[in-house]
């Protein structure tokens, strides 16, 4: 489902491990109940926006690299099953991480890392020492054993329509990517060492090295492998090879150059296999709700992949647009964009306000808290989704039209966007009081909110897609997996909403609520003017189809972002103006 994404704990399965590895990090050093005072306490609260900032760069240069990544993948193996297996292949290391113990490593061993520097006469070290080697072990243990059964693992994932040819390439891809299991754990152990000692650099760009080693393998492989490879269906042993290789060696070197950075940092590794009475265990069974969460995501995302690529395997005629995981996977990238952009750098410099308001006890403020990001986010989110909507099509073409993938299969990938861009509101402002559950310690809650959100997305796009798709197969019916994901998201709000608003005493609903619709209407008057442009101009712009898009998505862009800003100032909608200062004194030079 998403670009670059092992699937984290409390996320939808298609939410990238890299940024939400990151978000954690921030939220676990944040939560870090340190009581401090006058010049002290002004000196911690720099540092913590500092890093707060430098983990929203993060988070942007990563979700950029991701689609550059994306752009790669497509031009060199196009929207087709060839694409969609190496797509498959290369998420499952993401799946079985997560599943097996990245969830518990980032929701509840990384806090406890924290605790441990800041109790421990070592300052850590031990603890560190022992959860490293305990963590390498286990990954190890488990990539060995996930490269030996790859054939099971690809058979829960991959469509039954798939032949033998085209399974057996999925399993190929499957076998060369699954060492990436023990690389992604040394990362995040690492990485959330160096995070434990306020060094958030490195890992913010340990991530770029992958990117730019995979954007520089799907090069390699169209210079070595030609413009038509795969065009077929099938790939050259030695094609398989270079691209499951490079895709590892990317992953492997992300976490291989924080090495450096962390004997920089003074800490030095030492192997120790003395488990046994220094709180490991209690950790594990902090944990036992945080794995139930990531199998209910594992298993919805499971059903959901098995759609996506029974699109691509119905046997197609020679008019078929090819349109299945990898478009999905892509259109689900373009959707995560703004919010990645947007929410993710406003809400961490809320982070370290709500876990002290949670750790204190005082809810009223927590809550307010609450209602000030998801006011702050949906001030930019709604512009941005009704852009999407809008353009996505547009958007398609200029990002994925490259190589072997056709002009009709972007199209499909960002038309697909745009259905999703129908619940980025609803993702935006869940995200918010996601982590005001985290900040309150209430992974219980997040279970079973997970639980709801996974019930309601297959509940309503399985049977959709089934139906439809066995009475008239097309690639458009991806949009009813989009549409079910997006019912959920609007649904299973309105349910953590309510359960917040409970535990706070109240989330100043109505409030919210009101600046939210005022958004909303100025949202309206942008939508009108885009779409009244577009039509206008549909069939005149000239030039071939990326031309085209760039045209019509600099034109009809900015008549639909003028309209929202004349329109917010109309409504007074204060946080379009207050937004956009924060987001002026963050860039360079200010």
């Amino acid at each position: 489902m998403s670009d670059d994404r092992p699937r984290p704990a409390d996320e939808p399965a298609d939410k990238p491990y890299d940024e939400r590895a990151r978000e954690l990090a921030a939220e676990a050093v944040a939560a870090d109940p340190i009581e401090l005072s006058g010049a002290t306490q002004a000196g911690a609260g720099a540092s913590v926006m500092r890093s707060s900032l430098l983990m929203g760069t993060g988070t942007v240069l990563s979700r950029l690299g991701g689609v550059l990544r994306g752009i790669a993948l497509a031009a060199a193996l196009g929207a087709g099953v060839v694409a969609d297996a190496f797509t498959l292949g290369n998420t499952l290391p993401n799946v079985v991480y997560i599943l097996i113990i990245g969830g518990a490593l980032n929701a509840v061993f990384i806090p406890q890392l924290v605790r441990h520097m800041k109790d421990d006469a070592d300052g850590g070290d031990g603890y560190a020492d022992r959860l490293i080697t305990v963590v390498g072990v286990v990954l190890l243990a488990v990539a060995v054993v996930a490269v030996l059964i790859a054939p099971w693992l690809v058979g829960l994932y991959a469509t039954s329509r798939y032949t033998q040819d085209q399974f057996d390439l999925a399993v190929a891809f499957a076998r060369l990517c699954l060492p990436q299991i023990f690389f992604y754990g040394v990362y995040t152990m690492l990485s959330q060492v160096l995070n434990s000692r306020g060094r958030f650099g490195a890992p913010m760009f340990a991530p770029l090295v992958n990117n730019a080693i995979a954007i520089a393998t799907f090069v390699l492989f169209m210079v070595v492998a030609g413009p038509a490879a795969g065009a077929d269906g099938s790939l050259e042993p030695s094609q398989v090879t270079l691209l499951g290789v490079g895709t590892t060696l990317g992953v492997a070197m992300q976490a291989l150059v924080l090495v450096p950075i962390l004997l920089r940092s003074g800490y030095r590794y030492r192997a120790r296999f003395d488990w046994k009475g220094v709180g490991l265990r209690t950790a594990g069974g902090l944990a036992a709700w945080t794995i139930g969460l990531v199998l209910v995501n594992q298993l919805a995302y499971a059903v959901i992949v098995r759609l996506a690529t029974s699109v691509n395997a119905v046997s197609q005629g020679a008019g078929d647009t090819p349109a299945g995981l990898t478009a999905y996977t892509n259109a689900h990238l373009m959707f995560i964009l703004p919010h990645s952009v947007i929410t993710v750098s406003l809400v961490a410099a809320l982070l370290p306000r709500m876990s002290r308001a949670a750790h204190d006890g005082r809810r009223s403020d927590l809550a307010a808290d609450v209602s000030s990001g998801m006011r702050s986010a949906a001030s930019l989110i709604v512009p941005a989704s009704i852009g999407l909507l809008v353009l996505g099509t547009q958007a398609g073409v200029l990002l994925f039209n490259y190589g072997q993938t056709s002009t009709q299969s972007a199209q499909v990938t960002g038309a697909l966007a745009a259905v999703f861009a129908l619940g980025l509101l609803p993702f935006t402002l869940y995200y918010v009081i996601q982590r005001a559950f985290y900040a309150l310690e209430r992974t219980r809650t997040a279970f079973w909110l997970t639980v709801v959100l996974n019930g309601l997305n297959l509940a309503i796009a399985v049977p959709l897609f089934v139906t439809l798709q066995a009475q008239r197969p097309s690639p458009g019916n991806l949009g009813l997996l989009a549409i079910g994901y997006v019912a959920a998201y609007w649904l299973t709000l309105v349910v953590a909403w309510v359960v917040l608003s409970r535990a706070t005493g109240g989330l100043r609903t109505r409030e919210t609520l009101a600046a939210i619709a005022r958004m909303g209407l100025a949202g309206l008057a942008m939508l009108l003017v885009m779409g009244a442009t577009l039509v206008l101009i549909a069939g005149r712009v000239p030039g071939s189809p990326k031309i085209a898009a760039i045209l019509i998505i600099a034109l009809v862009g900015s008549l639909g972002a003028l309209t929202y800003l004349g329109a917010a100032r109309l409504l007074r909608i204060t946080e379009v103006t207050d937004v956009l200062a924060v987001l002026r004194r963050r860039l360079p030079g200010r």
